[in-house]
């Protein structure tokens, strides 16, 4: 249970997404109201370009022909796309033909357009052509939604219906740390933006439907590889030795148990190991030995504070086997943290598509994701788009290779970011 002064928390003024409530004072217009609703063509059409791009994976910096795909289907539509300097990801605006619209500030929507390297299980027609690689994340479905979103907005543009400028954002390398979000913004992908969202696939959550939450969503995620290194020997004299095995195993146990001692438990900070390897044989005690894993943080505070922590608490213990020790600690994300502003936004934009009841509220996960680094520029949010179809209960997950989606959320997810852009007031 959450303790709180008396008095104090639980108040709606304290409350960030009742704030942004607040704060907002012209009613959510209805779907009728609202135009750029997906037409059943270019939904079908959609279908299909995801469908190829689940068939034609690529890992993070090798998606040319991804881009290739986009960047075609947007100049048919009379846009001009520009390619990322790395030679993946591009970056597309469109453009009102109002003037007073055109000076307003611009939104981006952010797709992410790598798959994984992982095998691709399932037995469908569009099951990946490429062995060992598959879109198990659903980058293929945000990168077609995007794709969608910004056709449907440049049809309104050219009705002089678009309200602002817009950025589509068509990014490389999510799944790589630190993540090709800097890429985008070394690029200057960020010059002129005031806001800027995203969706993720979620398979816990019912299509048609899509989970929000102001404040942090994911959780900062770090890579660190630890070597231990030391005199080996015959296991029959391990005092003559250091015993990097008996080494490895007491930092594998208790360098997460003193982590969890050493920081506040509400920052959720979690190691978890991925990989450990030394030795060869059974009578040997090794030279060299090896643990690798990640550390994952709900705080941004105590995700500064780790890596040092970290370096303290593993000297530490190798001390205590007289073992050398040498920590890599690879920076990855910090843990996205919702405008609360733009999360309510995405609330307004899908009640006004389906109704307030497709909305729900969601809870923070430790999975990291490189949207954040836009969130350290410019304010957003992240939405979780659901894709899990209705009435199934089997249990589903991301990075697996047996992960898909209800296609249908494909048009939810369009007409969610176009409702988004022409709220954004």
């Amino acid at each position: 249970m959450n303790q709180s002064l008396p008095g104090a928390a639980g108040r709606p003024e304290d409350d960030p997404a009742e704030q942004a409530r607040a704060q907002s004072q012209a009613p959510v217009p209805s779907e009728a109201a609202l135009p750029g609703v997906l037409p059943a063509e270019l939904n079908a059409e959609l279908i299909e370009f995801r469908r190829d791009l689940h068939m034609n994976p690529e890992l993070g910096r090798e998606e040319f022909r991804t881009t290739i795909s986009l960047k075609a289907r947007l100049e048919l539509e009379g846009l001009r796309p520009v390619v990322l300097p790395g030679g993946t990801g591009l970056l597309c605006d469109i453009d009102p033909v109002d003037p007073s619209a055109a000076d307003r500030p611009r939104i981006a929507l952010r797709a992410d357009i790598d798959a994984l390297p992982i095998p691709d299980t399932k037995n469908v027609p569009y099951r990946s052509t490429i062995p060992g690689r598959a879109h198990a994340c659903g980058h293929d479905v945000h990168t077609t939604v995007a794709l969608g979103a910004g056709l449907v907005l440049a049809g309104l543009a050219r009705d002089g219906v678009l309200n602002r400028p817009v950025r589509l954002v068509f990014q490389p390398s999510e799944e790589q740390l630190p993540g090709g979000a800097l890429d985008v913004i070394k690029a200057n992908g960020l010059d002129g933006v005031s806001r800027i969202l995203a969706l993720h696939c979620d398979p816990k959550v019912e299509v048609g439907r899509i989970g929000i939450r102001p404040g942090p969503i994911t959780s900062a995620c770090d890579r660190l590889v630890i070597a231990l290194d030391g005199p080996g020997g015959h296991s029959a004299r391990p005092h003559l030795t250091t015993d990097l095995v008996t080494a490895m195993a007491k930092m594998a146990t208790e360098l997460p148990a003193v982590l969890a001692r050493r920081v506040d438990p509400r920052s959720g900070l979690s190691l978890v190991w991925g990989r450990i390897t030394g030795g060869h044989a059974c009578n040997v005690i090794p030279q060299h030995a090896e643990l690798e894993g990640t550390v994952r943080c709900l705080d941004h505070t105590a995700w500064q504070e780790a890596p040092d922590l970290v370096h303290e608490v593993i000297d530490q213990i190798a001390a205590m086997y007289r073992a050398k020790v040498e920590l890599t600690y690879h920076r990855g994300v910090p843990p996205v943290v919702n405008d609360p502003g733009s999360a309510e936004l995405f609330r307004d934009a899908m009640t006004a598509r389906a109704g307030a009841h497709t909305v729900e509220d969601t809870e923070q996960s430790l999975g990291g994701e490189d949207f954040s680094w836009y969130l350290e520029h410019v304010p957003g949010a992240l939405a979780r788009l659901g894709v899990r179809p209705v009435g199934d209960t089997t249990r589903r997950d991301l990075h697996q290779g047996s992960f898909d989606v209800d296609e249908k959320a494909i048009e939810v997810g369009v007409n969610l970011l176009t409702a988004a852009v022409l709220l954004d007031g």
